[in-house]
């Protein structure tokens, strides 16, 4: 018999933006080097991609606190929800008096006054 699975541990914060500045800086210096040492036999497209490495992590340096504050906000918005549902199910139910519940005689669309009107008539 296997022992119970424990619950998993919570997500790791990190400094994502930290990590794309590194990634960054580390396309930074590689365009550096190729620009101080030249291209091997005059391979330009060495160049070029270390410029698309060094412009992808600047996008990723600008996108990544924008879509972690949409996620915080997402979250928050649920979690009202959750806590809205939660109270709303802790609530008891108050049903409608007797008195202005529709009775099952009544046609589609008829009125309170309809209703007390068939129910006089009735006795």
């Amino acid at each position: 018999m296997t022992p119970p699975r424990r619950p998993d541990p919570p997500p790791m914060r990190t400094n994502d933006v930290r990590v794309a500045l590194m990634g960054t800086a580390a396309w930074a210096v590689a365009l550096v080097v190729l620009l101080i040492a030249g291209t091997p036999s005059g391979d330009r497209w060495w160049l070029w991609v270390c410029v698309t490495g060094v412009v992808t992590g600047l996008f990723g340096i600008w996108y990544i606190p924008r879509l972690q504050a949409g996620r915080e906000r997402q979250e928050a918005a649920r979690a009202a929800r959750r806590d809205a549902a939660v109270e709303d199910a802790a609530q008891p139910s108050e049903a409608q008096p007797s008195e202005t519940r529709p009775s099952k005689a009544e046609p589609p669309g008829a009125t309170r006054e309809d209703a007390v009107e068939t129910s006089e008539a009735d006795v």
